[in-house]
């Protein structure tokens, strides 16, 4: 059997890994655009949410253009476009530049997910797919252990205009390979018999015209989904952005210090997307149903992440421990999330598995947004005491795992 569907999932990650480098560092600079740009709390929260509310409605546009034009055009356009959004932040100076440069950013992003989960989708059967969702997932943490270290080093020999140049044109780099190796399974040319009947076991969906947002909206698994990524999204954001922000105010450690901290969290997270994906397919293939087996990886995920609300009383003398506790809530997150987009692709038809995707990416952006202002107004009310935000983050995720099986029982597939 050839092994194209590996090369693909290889693509997906190194283009998750360019999405979140882009995205990410602007919170890594945070601390030093504050000083630079004279930047308050309340600032930084207005460019997230143009970021969010970008992002939203890119999730939700991508989702349903993709399932029209297909995936090897459409993730063209939108890495092409995000590349473009990252590199003009260097030619920004005022918080409205800033943030018309991330809603520019956002908007074109918002193409990735719902691009990688139809990409699985078309590739995977239904056992692999939550491990090889949680392979491209991870690098969402290779990004963000990427930013850290190389940032820096980009901000002090050109500035921090050169640092949002180099990593925005980078993008171009991927696009230029996935030109040149994405097709279709049936329309590959290295892909072998024995490779596409591997591909193809499940029974095929039933030919359908792609469904309007009105119909799909009215279907269980779209509100599971979108409950999924409204209690989870905005906790991952939260963790992009305002980590960093966190380590400087309570542990005083500066653009630099916070480099081994950061990817920390990072690297061990991305194993926990790998995990997650790989519990829930092992538990499948000693014969658990797909839905005993996709929400006892979501519980266990859930259960980690409850801990995270004791990071801010950890003591300013004992940064690892806080650092510790952010990493177990990152991992379970990223574990969370591989199981949760594939849930999509466990009740959704094909045809309309992007579709399902955007709308609730869209969902969980509009949740980033009102918490990114509720983060910086709490912190700048409480001088950057983050208590509050954690504790949302702690039990957010038990809470949609529940709103979850309340909505699907038994997991049941889309009714069409």
């Amino acid at each position: 059997m050839s092994s194209v569907r590996w090369t693909v999932v290889v693509l997906l990650f190194f283009a998750v890994t360019i999405n979140y480098v882009d995205r990410a560092v602007i919170g890594v600079l945070k601390p030093l655009l504050d000083e630079a740009l004279g930047w308050d709390q309340k600032d930084y929260g207005w460019m997230v949410t143009a970021f969010q509310a970008a992002y939203a409605v890119g999730y939700a546009v991508s989702g349903r253009l993709l399932d029209r034009f297909g995936i090897r055009l459409g993730f063209s356009v939108a890495v092409a476009l995000w590349s473009v959004a990252a590199m003009a932040h260097g030619a920004m100076t005022s918080v409205v530049g800033f943030s018309a440069a991330r809603a520019a950013l956002g908007l074109a992003e918002g193409g990735t997910l719902p691009a990688a989960v139809k990409a699985v989708s078309e590739w995977f059967p239904k056992e692999q797919r939550a491990f090889a969702t949680g392979v491209f997932n991870a690098g969402s943490n290779v990004g963000a252990i990427t930013c850290p270290i190389v940032v820096p080093w980009l901000a002090s020999r050109w500035g921090w205009e050169g640092a949002f140049v180099v990593t925005g044109a980078i993008g171009f780099l991927w696009l230029a390979a996935w030109l040149w190796i994405y097709r279709s399974p049936d329309q590959h040319p290295r892909v072998n018999a024995e490779e596409l009947a591997y591909i193809r076991q499940d029974p095929p969906d039933p030919p359908r015209p792609p469904l309007p947002w009105a119909a799909l909206l009215g279907r269980p698994q779209t509100w599971a989904f979108m409950i999924g990524m409204m209690a989870s999204s905005p906790v991952w954001w939260f963790y992009i952005f305002w980590v960093p922000d966190f380590l400087n105010k309570r542990f005083g450690l500066g653009l630099t210090q916070s480099s081994l901290p950061l990817v920390t969290i990072f690297t061990i997270a991305s194993l926990g997307g790998i995990a997650g994906g790989w519990l829930s397919s092992t538990l499948l293939r000693r014969g658990w149903t797909v839905n005993a087996a996709r929400k006892t990886a979501l519980l266990v995920c859930s259960v980690c992440i409850l801990p995270v609300f004791l990071t801010p009383l950890v003591p300013v003398t004992h940064v690892w421990w806080a650092v510790a506790i952010v990493t177990l809530a990152a991992a379970a997150h990223c574990g969370y999330a591989a199981n949760l987009f594939t849930l999509v692709s466990d009740t959704v038809p094909r045809q309309a598995v992007s579709s399902v995707v955007g709308i609730g990416g869209m969902a969980g952006s509009i949740a980033g947004m009102f918490f990114a202002q509720l983060v910086a107004r709490v912190l700048d009310a409480t001088n950057d005491n983050f208590f509050v935000p954690f504790a949302i983050a702690a039990c957010s995720y038990s809470l949609a795992l529940l709103a979850i099986h309340l909505l699907l029982p038994k997991l049941e597939p889309m009714d069409l």
